[in-house]
């Protein structure tokens, strides 16, 4: 693949000639936002790779202005990111809790049986599917890295380790396998190839069929300055009005709509054929009608967020160098993607954290890219016993704060930095 820098004109906010929205097609003119240079997230350092050569890449932000698709180029491939994969879903208790009501209230709501197939495309370890299992649907996860589909495997998941795609489509309908539920969370931002995905799901979905997607909402993105959301492997960014432009692209429609609080402020869209029996719900039109109001298909909507993005870093910046020059001892919660696109836009190394801690013991043991700070098992905390603990996943933010309420003993606060600092008081939560 040729990778190429972008340059963008930000006094005009618009961006090269060259550079196509990767679902029109069209021209693309108009920036979002510019990251600078960033490592690949999920690309955690052994200690022998620390004084090797690390590959940066640009994250500047572009936005269509006929679909309003908000995208990076295409820096790095799917299969560079997704072939070993260092993010297992099963780690966030509250995304596993999210992921079994959604089982429950999908299987009652479709009416899926023993004779029923549900299709998650990028299930990672398994975290979702196994819900399905007590309850008599037999499923089939697709997911392109190895090492987390064997852990679904263990689960009792049956899962085909490869990429979605017209292809794999094809493939799977010659088997027998097509789907009475698709389902995609949290994977079409990761697919550089949109058109072929979403075709794909054309083709594996029985003529009655329901697809359910979850994505962040660029809407909430951009309202509550969740810059970090953004990152390599986040090739694109969605509105409501864009999944509408794109199902219809396909032959597909959208017919419900919910909100989440998930992931900062995520949608769940259900699509179905063009043709078929499902009536559009009200939530629908309603919401497409909101995204309009709050200027969704106005570029000046857009060109405003990048400097809210540097209003937080300046604000971060100033609270960890106070905190330092006081003689503060701070560590990181987390070594989520997103907490590296923070680490390396702020340039906050260890000289501002001494390390970070992560539930995950794939990550135990490496350094975070780029800023090459260690990541060590969640107890690292009690033994260093930290005046600061920044919280680099807030969007776990509750759940890291009760798992880890013990730290007021010694006098902890803990630090959200989006959307812009505040410093949380774990006494103060008791009160």
């Amino acid at each position: 693949m040729n990778i190429q820098a972008i340059e963008i004109d930000r006094d005009h906010h618009t961006a090269p000639r060259d550079v196509s929205c990767r679902l029109c097609g069209s021209r693309l003119r108009h920036a979002l936002v510019d990251l600078g240079m960033s490592p690949p997230c999920e690309s955690y350092l052994q200690a022998d790779q620390l004084d090797q050569r690390e590959l940066y890449y640009p994250l500047n932000v572009l936005v269509c202005d006929t679909c309003y698709l908000v995208q990076l180029k295409e820096y790095m491939s799917a299969e560079t990111i997704f072939s070993e994969y260092a993010y297992f879903s099963s780690f966030s208790t509250s995304w596993v809790a999210h992921s079994k009501a959604y089982c429950e209230a999908i299987t009652k709501r479709l009416g899926l049986g023993s004779d029923s197939l549900a299709v998650e495309l990028a299930s990672n370890d398994g975290y979702l599917l196994q819900h399905f299992l007590p309850l008599g649907v037999p499923v089939l996860g697709v997911e392109p890295a190895a090492n987390v589909a064997r852990a679904a495997e263990e689960k009792g998941v049956t899962t085909r380790v490869d990429f979605f795609g017209v292809r794999l489509a094809n493939q799977m309908m010659a088997e027998g396998l097509d789907a009475d539920l698709i389902i995609g969370n949290n994977v079409l931002a990761q697919v550089p190839d949109l058109n072929d995905f979403v075709a794909g799901i054309k083709i594996l979905l029985k003529p009655e069929g329901v697809v359910t997607l979850e994505f962040p909402h660029i809407e909430r993105l951009m309202a509550e300055n969740q810059f970090d959301t953004i990152y390599h492997e986040h090739f694109s960014y969605f509105s409501l009005l864009t999944i509408n432009l794109m199902a219809a692209r396909h032959g597909l429609r959208v017919i419900d709509v919910e909100e989440l609080p998930t992931h900062g402020g995520s949608l769940r869209v259900y699509l179905a054929h063009e043709g078929g029996s499902w009536a559009t719900e009200d939530s629908v039109t309603e919401l497409l009608a909101r995204e309009k109001r709050h200027g969704l298909t106005e570029m000046s909507t857009y060109a405003s967020f990048g400097h809210k993005a540097q209003r937080a870093k300046r604000d971060l910046l100033a609270f960890l160098i106070a905190a330092k020059n006081e003689g503060k001892k701070i560590c990181g919660y987390g070594a989520p993607g997103k907490g590296n696109t923070l680490l390396n836009y702020c340039a906050i190394g260890t000289d501002f954290l001494d390390f970070t801690v992560d539930r995950n013991p794939y990550k135990h043991g490496r350094y975070t890219p780029g800023m090459h700070i260690p990541i060590k098992p969640v107890e690292a905390i009690d033994q260093a016993r930290p005046d600061y603990i920044l919280i680099l996943p807030w969007n776990l933010k509750d759940e890291i704060i009760q798992q880890m309420h013990h730290v007021a003993a010694w006098g902890a606060k803990f630090v959200v930095p989006i959307p812009f600092v505040t410093v949380i008081d774990p006494l103060e939560l008791r009160k």
